[in-house]
Formats: structure tokens, C-alpha cells, sequence
């Protein structure tokens, strides 16, 4: 479902990203296909240097369908930047994306809290965060990185998944992945 970053899938995600509905949501945005293609090498060399971690969401033949990021690492933390091409909005990729990209980044990569900023607009993902359990809103517990991320105008809602509450959700559900990973961390 998920793999590093390659140039590879760069003239299909690409496509993918320039969609209307989707373009707008996009942390990195590119004009042109080339300017895409210089800014994936960038993330990749970001990733080498421990900046962030990013990864190109799969379908089920192996296709690429959009990305998943851990922008801004700082202390054992990040923000998660998301999106997929239209075409799969609505089809059941994003829940089993973020949860594969939290169990490497919880249980492998160290990392101890994954916030996410939204845009109040955006609806369609404030509806899917907060869905998942394992979320909590955080414009109020985190204020000082609320006012942060919207000093100049109230732009975006602040969530933060802690790894706690993450693991305790697998524990919740019982996953037979949870063990492993549990016994690993």
C-alpha cells in the first residue's frame, strides 16, 4: 500500500494532484510536471537527511494514487500532509494508508506525535480525522502552536494523534499486527 518516493511515479501523481478538487489541498504544489518532478527529488533528499518522511500511496495493483507525509520533524514529531487523486476519493484508501504510514512512523521511525493542520474549509478531511478514534482536536490543548499556525488569519483547525492514544487503539481493536509491533517498540 505504501512505498518510498521515486521518480518513477512522479507523471501519474502529477495528473493526480492537478485535479481541481485536490490541487488546492496539496502542502507542495507544482505548476509543471518538471517543476513536480525537481520538487520529489527535493522531498527525497529531505527524507535522506531525516527532515521528513514521505510516501506514495498504492492501490491494490501496485499503482500509485497519491501521497502521505511527515513534514517539519522536530522532537520526535511532525505534521502529516495527505492527498489522493479524485478518482479515489470516497474508494477506502485513506484509513488503511494513514494506518499503515502510523505504524512505520509510531513503531519504526520514533516518532512520538503526528499533528495535522486543516484547513476550516476543507471539510472532507476535517470529516475524516475526525473519524478516526485515535485523534484529538487540538486548537485548545496545543494553543500556542494553534495561534502559530494561524497568526496572520484563522485558517486552519489543529489535530494531534499522540502515540498512546494510537497504540491503544490497536490494542482496542486487537489487531494481530499489534503484538509484533508492541513487542518491537
Amino acid at each position: 500500500m505504501l512505498k518510498k518516493r521515486d521518480l518513477h511515479d512522479s507523471h501519474t501523481l502529477y495528473e493526480l494532484m492537478t485535479h481541481p478538487d485536490v490541487f488546492p489541498f496539496v502542502r507542495q504544489k507544482a505548476d509543471s510536471y518538471e517543476e513536480f518532478l525537481f520538487m520529489t527529488k527535493q522531498t527525497i533528499e529531505a527524507e535522506e537527511r531525516g527532515e521528513l518522511i514521505s510516501r506514495t500511496i498504492l492501490d491494490e495493483w501496485g499503482n500509485p494514487i497519491g501521497t502521505i507525509n511527515l513534514f517539519d520533524i522536530q522532537d520526535n514529531a511532525g505534521f502529516l500532509g495527505t492527498w489522493l487523486g479524485k478518482p479515489y476519493h470516497g474508494k477506502g484508501y485513506n484509513s488503511p494508508a494513514k494506518e499503515a504510514f502510523f505504524n512505520e512512523l509510531f513503531y519504526e521511525a520514533g516518532i512520538e506525535t503526528i499533528f495535522m493542520r486543516i484547513r476550516k474549509v476543507n471539510i472532507r478531511s476535517i470529516k475524516a480525522a475526525e473519524k478516526l478514534p485515535y485523534v484529538v482536536k487540538a486548537n485548545e490543548t496545543r494553543a500556542s502552536l494553534y495561534a502559530q499556525l494561524n497568526a496572520n488569519e484563522v485558517v486552519y483547525d489543529l489535530y494531534e494523534i499522540p502515540k498512546d492514544l494510537y497504540t491503544f487503539h490497536l490494542l482496542r481493536i486487537g489487531t494481530d499486527e499489534t503484538d509484533s509491533k508492541l513487542l518491537e517498540a
